[in-house]
């Protein structure tokens, strides 16, 4: 998806400029007491279309957060994201950068949470797991028709045009920086932004306006002594309060990278399949958190927390997109969700899963022949073995080849070249699975 497609100018190009309106000097910026209204009203009407939390901040620059943004992006910590650059980061450190004329963001939450439970794995049923927030429909679609709504009351609330624009996750904005000046939260040591009802299961988005309303103030909670979330990172993504290193974080791993999991991060990632709750779930806060009232973000509208790793590894590209097309699971793409599967079904080891691992090791594409092939080497067993064997005198990609060749050293196999010669495997882990 396109950035226009999530970020959408609305500068009313159906109505006439305002230079050729007559409207009142009162109408462009509201008297004090008139701007108090319109911000009730907006909070009021934004409530009516379902936004949990609704605040306002100043058009003003952001000038920390470029700066540990720049900072972050030269210390490596989001080497993984090429579009994250230096450029990004001046951009979102400034709202204007994206609309010349904004005057207040108006920052609003959904809450994601909801019922529903992880559904644990059984023999010859593995069960991947899903970050919460991707339990249902796209939110990216359900926050973008209610931004569209909201702007459109405050148009007829002003009886002119209002230049605005919408904003949701993949915006160059900072999403928790808007929101935390804005009086919405606080950041916590997991960089996720913490709300006193709602936790850190919030989904965010901002109203960019021309419109000059008065801003609500930072609150000043912190997470004091509290350190839960960092010693619960598995890959020990959280290097420091509040500092992330993305390569390492699970989200990153089965969201964003498009190549191969390292090898050594494999067996970190558990059943996680798209994304990972893990430091949110250790969080106190969120333990007394309120649930959203959001049926489109309940387990029964989408993928639900806990999908057949085998279906997933099985699945076409076609079924993908279908199945997928209205989830932010598509973000992972085809190839991604599918090398995951392997991945968590390799961390699992279910013997009962060796023949579907087996298509995957002779299918298309490299990506998940070479990730299957790792599975195969934690389960093991003759068929596993057989297999790999088979393949490898086949496999015409060479990091595919270097797979197989480590699966087969962690059976503690030889493997015969075409000439005789034995293949010694340098990539092999040291970390081992009792499968």
């Amino acid at each position: 998806m396109s950035y226009d497609d999530w970020c959408n100018i609305m500068t009313a190009s159906q109505i006439p400029p305002t230079d050729t309106l007559t409207l009142p000097e009162a109408v462009a910026k509201p008297a004090p007491t008139e701007a108090e209204s319109l911000k009730q009203d907006i909070i009021q009407r934004a409530r009516e279309l379902g936004f949990d939390l609704v605040r306002f901040t100043t058009a003003e620059p952001f000038p920390d957060t470029r700066r540990v943004l720049e900072e972050r992006i030269n210390a490596g910590l989001l080497s993984g994201l090429g579009w994250f650059n230096m450029e990004r980061a001046r951009v979102a450190g400034d709202a204007r950068n994206l609309m010349p004329s904004v005057k207040t963001i108006v920052s609003l939450g959904i809450s994601y949470l909801s019922e529903g439970e992880y559904q644990p794995s059984r023999p010859g049923d593995p069960r991947g797991r899903v970050a919460r927030y991707a339990w249902g429909v796209d939110y990216h679609d359900l926050f973008k028709d209610r931004l569209k709504a909201l702007h459109s009351y405050v148009q007829e609330r002003l009886g002119r045009p209002v230049e605005a624009r919408t904003l949701v996750d993949t915006a160059r904005i900072v999403d928790r920086a808007v929101a935390r000046r804005a009086g919405m939260g606080w950041y916590g040591k997991n960089t996720n932004l913490l709300n006193r009802h709602y936790g850190s299961w919030l989904l965010l988005g901002e109203l960019l306006l021309d419109v000059e309303l008065p801003p609500d103030q930072p609150v000043r909670t912190h997470c004091g002594s509290c350190a839960l979330c960092m010693p619960a990172c598995p890959t020990g993504a959280l290097i420091a309060p509040g500092v992330l290193d993305n390569n390492r974080c699970i989200s990153y791993l089965t969201i964003e990278l498009r190549g191969p999991i390292p090898r050594e991060l494999r067996p970190l990632v558990g059943d996680w399949v798209f994304g990972c709750d893990i430091c949110q779930e250790v969080c106190p806060v969120n333990r007394k958190a309120t649930p959203g009232n959001h049926p489109e973000l309940s387990p029964q509208a989408g993928i639900g927390p806990s999908p057949s790793l085998v279906e997933l590894l099985d699945m076409s590209e076609e079924e993908f997109r279908e199945r997928f097309r209205h989830s932010p699971v598509k973000r992972a793409k085809w190839a991604g969700i599918r090398r995951n599967a392997a991945v968590a079904l390799g961390n699992i080891c279910d013997p009962a899963t060796v023949p579907p691992l087996i298509r995957a090791l002779n299918g298309e594409p490299a990506l998940v022949r070479g990730h299957a092939a790792w599975a195969l080497g934690r389960i093991g067993g003759t068929d596993a073995e057989a297999a790999l064997r088979a393949r490898y005198s086949i496999e015409p990609d060479e990091w595919v080849r270097e797979e197989i060749a480590s699966a087969l050293a962690e059976l503690g196999a030889a493997m015969q070249h075409t000439h005789g010669e034995v293949i010694k495997d340098d990539h092999a882990t040291n970390t081992r699975h009792a499968c």
